[in-house]
C-alpha cells in the first residue's frame, strides 16, 4: 500500500502541534493581564509597565530595561489589536509570524518600541520618540546609538527631566506633609500606617482618584525635620510625572522631658532640706522603666546632674545614646520660726 500523503494539515492538527511545541512569549504574562482582559485593561497595564521600564528611567540597568521595554511594547501591539490577538490566542506567537492554515497572511513585523510609546502618550516624555514616519533608531539594536546621560533637573515651579533633546515630561515639586510623633515613638521607634488619597492619570488620560496605605517605619532616635520620601506617590496631572510625597517628622511636646539633640532634659524641684541633706529622685523613662537617681551632692540653684546613656538613641550609632540632664530648682521656705532659724544658723556655721 502506498503511503498516504497529507498536502496540508487540518487546523486542529496544526493547533495541536503549535500547542505542543514552543508557544513562544506569553504576551498576557508580559503585560500582567489575564486572557479575558479588556482593551482598557491592556492599555492601563501597558502604560504602567512602559513607564516603569523605559530605559531613560533605568539609567543604571539599561540593557535589562531595553529588553523588557521592547517586549512590553510588542505584547501591547498584539493584544491591543483584535485581529492579531485572535490569531495569537489560536496559534501563539508563531502564528503571527507564519501563515496559519486557511488564514490570511498577517505579515506581523513588530514596530519600534519608542514609536509605540510616543504614539500612546502623544509624544515621548523622555525626548526619544520617533520624529517622523518609519522606524526610529532609539536603541543600539535598532542601528542607532544611545546617549542617555541620565536625568537632569532644574527647579522652578516644576522639575524638568530630560536627556538633553526632544520633549520633556515635567515633575512637580515634592508634596510635604507633617508627621507628628510623640517623644516615646521617637525613643523606641514605631510603625505608622498612612492612608493617602491622590489623583492619578489612567490609560485614557483621565484624572481618577486613588487611595493607598503607606507604611512608615519610624526609627529610634529620628529627629524633628527627618524626611521620608515616597517617590511618585503624590498627585499626577496629564502629561506630567506624579509628584513625590514627603513626610516630615514633627516632635510633639512632652509633659516631662525636653529634647536637646541626642540628650534629654528634665527639671526637678527639691526642698531646701533635700538640697542640703540629699534625696532620691524617681523618674519614669520614655520606654517605661523607673530610674532611681541618688542625689548626694549639695544642690545649689542651677545645679545640673548628668546621667550617662539615658538620653535619646543615636540613629547613626546603633546601641549608643545621649545623656539625661537633670536641672534642679531649690524651693526655699517662705517662713521660719525663731527656733528653726537659730537651729539652721548653728548647723551652717558649725
Amino acid at each position: 500500500m502506498s503511503p498516504r500523503i497529507f498536502n496540508q494539515p487540518s487546523k486542529e492538527i496544526f493547533k495541536f502541534f503549535v500547542e505542543k511545541e514552543n508557544m513562544g512569549v506569553d504576551y498576557y504574562d508580559v503585560l500582567k493581564v489575564n486572557r479575558n482582559a479588556t482593551e482598557d485593561d491592556v492599555k492601563k497595564s501597558y502604560r504602567k509597565l512602559a513607564m516603569k521600564w523605559h530605559p531613560d528611567k533605568n539609567p543604571n540597568n539599561k540593557k535589562e530595561a531595553e529588553a523588557n521595554f521592547k517586549q512590553i511594547s510588542e505584547a501591547y501591539e498584539v493584544l491591543s489589536d483584535p485581529q492579531r490577538r485572535l490569531v495569537y490566542d489560536q496559534y501563539g506567537e508563531e502564528g503571527l509570524k507564519d501563515k496559519p492554515p486557511d488564514e490570511p497572511s498577517n505579515g506581523f513585523n513588530p514596530r519600534n518600541a519608542e514609536d509605540i510609546f510616543a504614539e500612546f502618550f502623544g509624544s515621548s516624555p523622555f525626548g526619544f520618540g520617533s520624529s517622523g514616519p518609519g522606524k526610529s533608531k532609539r536603541f543600539p539594536s535598532d542601528g542607532g546609538t544611545t546617549t542617555f546621560g541620565g536625568f537632569s533637573a532644574k527647579d522652578n515651579n516644576f522639575r524638568s527631566y530630560s536627556t538633553g533633546r526632544g520633549n520633556v515630561l515635567k515633575k512637580p515639586l515634592p508634596v510635604e506633609s507633617k508627621l507628628p510623633c510623640s517623644l516615646e515613638e521617637l525613643y523606641t521607634g514605631s510603625t505608622r500606617k498612612m492612608k493617602i488619597s491622590r489623583k492619578t492619570v489612567d490609560a485614557n488620560g483621565w484624572t481618577v482618584p486613588e487611595t493607598e496605605i503607606l507604611t512608615i517605619d519610624v526609627k529610634p532616635g529620628w529627629k524633628k525635620g527627618t524626611k521620608i520620601t515616597f517617590p511618585e506617590k503624590g498627585n499626577q496631572e496629564p502629561n506630567q510625572l506624579p509628584a513625590d510625597l514627603v513626610f516630615v517628622i514633627d516632635e510633639k511636646p512632652h509633659d516631662v522631658f525636653k529634647r536637646d539633640g541626642n540628650d534629654l532634659i528634665v527639671n526637678k524641684r527639691v526642698s531646701l532640706a533635700e538640697a542640703i541633706g540629699g534625696t532620691t529622685i524617681n523618674l519614669n523613662t520614655l520606654d517605661g522603666r523607673i530610674l532611681n537617681v541618688q542625689v548626694t551632692d549639695i544642690v545649689s540653684p542651677g545645679y545640673e546632674m548628668n546621667i550617662a546613656k539615658e538620653g535619646m538613641p543615636i540613629t547613626k550609632e546603633p546601641g549608643h545614646r545621649g545623656d539625661l540632664k537633670i536641672k534642679f530648682d531649690v524651693s526655699f521656705p517662705t517662713k521660719l520660726t525663731p527656733e528653726q532659724r537659730a537651729g539652721l544658723k548653728r548647723a551652717l556655721t558649725s
